[in-house]
């Protein structure tokens, strides 16, 4: 399974540092993704691009994520020659994440 079938994702950059939050559509999904989505996973899934480190920050009460990628825009958008210099499409990246498939009980 996707992290796109249990979550949507915003994007946000200052400088050569990239921001994505990470929300559950459902926010009983939340502990499961926080579980299943940790920094070491997002460093290995941007790997390619990823210069710096990755904090994770914990909003249990928005049912969300959000990762803090440092040195992740080859420079930032001033400095940089990338297609897509703000990051945005990062999101749609992390959300392409592959996760175990979640087991839900079968409804009365």
């Amino acid at each position: 399974m996707r992290l796109r079938e249990l979550a949507h994702a915003r994007t946000g950059d200052k400088g050569d540092t990239s921001q994505i939050s990470v929300i559950a559509y459902d926010p009983g999904d939340y502990a499961w993704l926080a579980e299943h989505v940790t920094e070491a996973r997002v460093r290995a899934h941007f790997a390619a691009i990823l210069k710096g480190e990755v904090t994770r920050y914990e909003l249990p009460a928005l049912g969300a994520l959000n990762f803090v990628l440092t040195a992740a825009l080859a420079g930032g958008v001033t400095r940089s020659l990338a297609l897509d210099p703000h990051g945005k499409t990062l999101a749609s990246l992390l959300l392409e994440l592959d996760l175990p498939d979640r087991q839900r009980p079968l409804s009365a």
